[in-house]
């Protein structure tokens, strides 16, 4: 399953920044756009598996999962 998200990027003082719109926390910061872009895809993933595994540690077992769409 892909999923698409939106990465808000500026240069800034020879520096690239840049966040996820769609999730808090999950921000860069590189020397080149392109590496900007690989480091925020990487802790887009990580945050996302840490937000997985968080939900279902909260949930203490005996949870069904649903798949959500917006």
């Amino acid at each position: 399953m892909t999923s698409q998200y939106t990465a808000i990027t500026q240069q800034n003082n020879g520096w690239w920044v840049g966040w996820i719109e769609e999730v808090p926390g999950v921000n860069a910061q590189e020397k080149t756009k392109e590496k900007l872009l690989a480091s925020l895809r990487e802790m887009l993933k990580e945050a996302i598996e840490f937000n997985r595994q968080d939900a279902k540690a909260s949930a203490q077992g005996g949870y069904t999962e649903e798949l959500v769409s917006v």
